[in-house]
Formats: C-alpha cells, sequence, structure tokens
C-alpha cells in the first residue's frame, strides 16, 4: 500500500474544478487512476463512477462510497460595470467569501470576490455581515458583455487554492471534502478480497446527497462504508465537551447523524479492529449534518452503513486542513476491515 500515492491523488484531485454537478475532470482523472485494478467501471445516468472489483466469492457485495463534488458557485448574472454576481452550490459561510480568489469554467479565469469597500459603508453596515447578495465576482472587465462572453450563465466557480503541506503533518487545500476519501478508495481498490467490491464515488452530495441514492440502488450492496471528511472543531472558543472531532487523534466513526442511525454492529467491529491494532481512532461526539450514508441506508430493503471520516479543520472554505495521521488511520483501518470483514457479526 503506497502513503505516497494517496498524496499524490489529494493533490491533484483538490486541484481539479467539481462543484456538484460539474463532477467531469475529478471522474475522468479517477476513472483512468483505477482502470488496471478493477474489472469494471460505469458511469451511470446522473454522473456516478461506479468499480467494480470482483472478489473470490460473490456471497458479500460490499460498497464504498465517497463523493467527488465540492461546495462552489455559479453565475448568475451580470453588473453594468462588468462584475458578475454569483450563487452558491453546497453550504459555505457567506462571511468567508470578501477578498477570496476564485476560478471560473474550464479556462480557469481569475477572479476575486468583492464587495464594498471598509471606507465607504456607514455604520449599520459597517457593524453587519456582508450577504451574499451585495458581493460579486471582479475578472477585470468593466462592460457587461465582456463578463457575459468570459463566464456564461451558469459558469461553474471555485476557490482558487493549491495544495500545501503545512507544520505537523497538516495538508492544506480546498474541496478535502472529500477528495481524500475519494483517494482512500482509489487505494483500497489495488487489492482483491474475499468479497464482491464496488467503489463508488459519488456526485451531489453536497446539494442533497443525491448520488449516492441512484449508486446504491443499482449496486443493491450488504453493506456499505462511507468514506468522508468531517469537522474538527478543537479550536479556540470551543469547550472540549462540543468537541466533534480532534485533530490528529485518529479517523473518527460515527454513530448517528441528521440521516443516518448507523449499524452498531458495524460500528463496533470497526472501531474495535482500530483499537486491538493500535491504531488511533475516535469517536464523532455531534449527530449534526449528515452524508451519503443517509440515502445508501434507506436503499431498497436496507443497507448495513457506517461512515468513517477524516477530520477536517474549516471544512466548506477554501483553506481546509487534514492530518496526515488521521488520514493513514483511516486508510489502516479500512484496509484491515476488509480483510476482516467475514467475522462481523450480523451479517447474512
Amino acid at each position: 500500500m503506497s502513503i505516497e500515492d494517496v498524496l499524490v491523488h489529494i493533490k491533484n484531485l483538490t486541484e481539479l474544478a467539481g462543484v456538484s454537478g460539474s463532477e467531469d475532470n475529478v471522474r475522468a482523472y479517477i476513472k483512468e487512476k483505477i482502470r488496471q485494478y478493477v474489472d469494471n467501471i460505469t458511469v451511470d445516468s446522473i454522473g456516478n463512477l461506479i468499480a467494480y472489483k470482483k472478489g473470490r466469492s460473490s456471497k458479500l457485495k460490499v460498497m464504498l462510497a465517497a463523493h467527488m463534488d465540492e461546495v462552489g458557485f455559479l453565475v448568475s448574472g451580470y453588473t453594468d460595470a462588468g462584475y458578475i454576481k454569483f450563487k452558491k452550490v453546497g453550504g459555505i459561510d457567506d462571511r468567508i467569501l470578501p477578498g477570496k480568489r476564485v476560478l471560473l469554467g474550464d479556462k480557469k479565469i481569475p477572479g476575486v470576490i468583492g464587495s464594498k469597500a471598509i471606507h465607504m459603508q456607514n455604520d449599520d453596515e459597517f457593524e453587519s455581515n456582508v450577504k451574499l447578495e451585495k458581493m460579486y465576482i471582479d475578472i477585470g472587465c468593466d462592460k457587461k458583455d465582456e463578463a457575459e462572453a468570459l463566464a456564461p450563465l451558469g459558469e461553474y466557480i471555485v476557490f482558487n487554492t493549491q495544495y500545501s503541506e503545512l507544520e505537523g503533518d497538516s495538508i492544506k487545500a480546498k474541496a478535502l471534502d472529500d477528495r481524500a476519501g475519494c483517494a482512500v478508495i482509489m487505494e483500497l481498490l489495488k487489492n482483491t478480497y474475499d468479497f464482491d467490491l464496488y467503489g463508488c464515488f459519488t456526485v451531489q452530495e453536497e446539494v442533497g446527497l443525491r448520488g449516492a441514492e441512484v449508486a446504491a440502488y443499482a449496486v443493491n450492496p450488504d453493506i456499505a462504508v462511507i468514506i468522508e471528511s468531517t469537522t474538527c472543531s478543537d479550536v479556540s472558543d470551543v469547550e472540549e465537551y462540543d468537541y466533534s472531532t480532534i485533530y490528529g487523534e485518529g479517523a473518527a466513526i460515527s454513530l448517528m447523524d441528521k440521516t443516518t442511525l448507523y449499524d452498531r454492529n458495524l460500528v463496533d467491529f470497526i472501531y474495535n479492529i482500530a483499537i486491538k491494532n493500535n491504531i488511533k481512532v475516535q469517536l464523532k461526539k455531534t449527530v449534526s449534518g449528515g452524508n451519503d450514508a443517509g440515502p445508501i441506508q434507506r436503499t431498497r430493503e436496507g443497507v448495513k452503513v457506517a461512515t468513517i471520516s477524516i477530520p477536517c479543520r474549516y471544512i466548506h472554505s477554501p483553506v481546509s486542513l487534514i492530518n496526515k495521521n488521521d488520514l493513514f488511520s483511516c486508510l489502516n483501518i479500512m484496509k484491515l476491515f476488509l480483510k476482516q470483514i467475514k467475522d462481523c457479526p450480523g451479517l447474512k
């Protein structure tokens, strides 16, 4: 198992544009890199990439899922002065946006999110947060038709962030939610298992968990494990009892969230594998949010699901952080789980 390959994939994947509904570049990259390790690859009508890996036995079907899409924006209009108006795709905090650099479309046209200068604001404006409708993107045009020609209505927009490694084993990038999960599954597909494995790289998770529902219906798995990035709130001014996860303390296993009550046999089995093998692991303490596990769990007659996540600081922003040790914890736990899955209680 190559840790270097995983890091290279994360770098390459996070520097691609793949806003929900426009995952083409991400899908093409993954397809090219995994094709030699799997028996079949399909792309369904909604855009999910489903890789099938035949096992030594076909008595059990296991689905691994990670979403390809990222939060971002799309062009919604123009001003006469050539500024671009835009809407959010997925959950992004308006307060982080002014001054951020972005790239528009496949041409990667650079732009900056702007708003009224602080020197021009009245007292009420100064004391309140700037709302999205008061912002615009400046790409250097001074006429409406120029901006429209470069960035037509509906053009996708992503944050302009380069991958880099910081001190203390930290990785900084955009879209670590969930390109890190995609990289983990890409690595796991290199091995052969005692069951049929389906690596599902889903679309449109950030706008309603849409792709996973379609993929799970097609695969009809016995078990599904979602590989995610999740909130990490061990920062200043947050009480320890309110931490969701702790940075550097290992992959996090969910018990419950707003879309899923996880299969306890599966959760305990995965958690205990980590403990027995001295791999750092933690239980996610909050139950907010949700992920692809929700629609997968409710597919057809129901699916046993678990989610294992990489703690991610500043998630859904231009500069998310993950810790390499948490990434490797996730990868190593999943490697052992897939080898020992036949011993998991409650399986058919």
